[in-house]
């Protein structure tokens, strides 16, 4: 299939023809090359060539992260000869899933993200700090790259951590852009702070950011952990992408900075309810994405896991797209706490809101009567009563309900974080 990045800003018509046709040629693929799709077919008994508009997808079964860990193998769709990069997933909901792209993939990759840094306003004279990590099984890290050799952008690859080299290459090359984990640009500023680097006058005037949310997933406001890098270092601009192993996509904010915009020339998004039905737009469902183009390991109708809202409108950068929101949390981590239904970002939300905290984890396990508790294990300075106290009233005031709290030491719960198989910091443990 074509890529073709112009069709984003097309009526939604021809969008969707798009994508009809996209959707063709991928069950085609699917039917020849794909043990695993094969057989659902078949066991199915579903005729492909009935499938011409993107409502008839529901005739397919969803795929799920089990059926990935259980038959790994039966997805690869072309021999190993054609295999030019093994990735793993986080392994955030369970076992990592390895997963095989062909040369194809790999270009694809790099197109993906030259669309998402061209929507967050990057040109071919920028200059990227890349802040991932581009080895350990990482898909994200060699996609940024790929897509800033696409662009032209130049591209330094310092990966995560150590805010030392971080500022020293800062300093040495002039980056006007960064690709970052967002809660570690506070560590910059930090680090900045006690070593009398004027961070407001640094060359770096971009962050893209992975993996936390920056914004309210209903008003599109800073989240707390927004806000405080934004108070902290407001010359730099914020833009959110979103994105997974599976997807091989990735969905990233314009300037107007509401939501991610789909890139639908590579995915088709669903958002299901908890019977898989569609839900309506502006409503929170599961994310579930149709691969269109991927040659090593194309999905159909992948549950992600992750619930998301749809915006539908045009968006006022000119793009017809649709646009998805940050994460309101993942299906697999719902907690139903004192009566309330919550998800881990809310909780981390108010965490964040509180200046003494300098790290925590969320704990999840049930108790003696079978229900969720909640456990917050807390890294500060202040261990008083009165300081319980006020997380426990912060808690009630944001979420209606409050965890218990433990004090740890700052670098116990930072080991917790980043164990030494991990890619990314870990604030969630579902002990469940």
């Amino acid at each position: 299939m074509k890529t073709n990045p112009e069709i984003q800003f097309a009526t939604a018509a021809e969008i969707k023809a798009f994508q009809e046709a996209g959707l063709s040629e991928t069950l085609e693929y699917l039917a020849s090359n794909s043990r695993f799709y094969k057989n659902m077919f078949a066991r199915e008994g579903i005729d492909i060539r009935k499938i011409r508009k993107l409502e008839d997808l529901s005739a397919f079964p969803l795929t799920s992260k089990d059926d990935l860990q259980k038959y790994n193998s039966d997805f690869v769709c072309v021999g190993r000869e054609g295999i030019i990069d093994y990735v793993t997933t986080s392994g955030t909901l369970g076992d990592p899933v390895t997963f095989a792209l062909t040369g194809n993939d790999l270009d694809r990759l790099g197109y993906n993200e030259k669309l998402s840094f061209t929507t967050a306003g990057c040109t071919k004279s920028d200059v990227l700090q890349l802040m991932t990590t581009i080895d350990r099984r990482f898909m994200a890290g060699l996609a940024y790259f790929l897509g800033a050799k696409e662009m032209g952008m130049g591209v330094i690859r310092v990966g995560n951590g150590i805010p030392e080299l971080q500022w020293d290459t800062i300093r040495r090359v002039h980056p006007t852009a960064a690709m970052v984990v967002p809660s570690f640009l506070l560590k910059l500023v930090d680090y900045a702070g006690k070593n009398g680097i004027d961070y407001h006058n640094c060359s770096l005037r971009k962050a893209v950011c992975i993996g936390e949310s920056l914004r309210d997933p209903y008003t599109f406001e800073l989240s707390t952990l927004g806000q405080r890098i934004h108070e902290a270092w407001p010359e730099l601009e914020l833009y959110s992408t979103y994105a997974s192993t599976e997807m091989q996509a990735s969905f990233t904010e314009c300037s107007f900075h509401q939501g991610g915009h789909i890139p639908v020339d590579l995915i088709i998004v669903e958002l299901l309810d908890e019977n898989g039905n569609p839900v309506p737009d502006g409503e929170p469902g599961e994310v579930t994405v149709t691969s269109l183009g991927v040659e090593g390991m194309p999905l159909l109708r992948f549950r992600t896991g992750d619930i998301c809202r749809r915006i539908p409108e045009p968006c006022p950068c000119g793009r017809n797209s649709a646009r998805l929101s940050s994460v309101i949390g993942r299906k697999s981590q719902m907690i139903k706490f004192k009566g309330t239904t919550l998800y881990p970002p809310a909780l981390f939300d108010v965490l964040d809101n509180i200046p003494e905290i300098t790290n925590y984890i969320v704990e999840v396990y049930t108790n003696d009567l079978g229900t969720d508790e909640v456990l917050v294990r807390v890294g500060s300075q202040d261990r008083s009563d009165e300081f319980v106290k006020r997380i426990k009233d912060m808690f009630r005031s944001r979420v209606r309900v409050a965890p218990s709290v433990s004090f740890e030491p700052v670098e116990y719960i930072a080991k917790l974080q980043m164990p030494p198989t991990s890619r990314k910091v870990i604030k969630f443990i579902d002990r469940r």
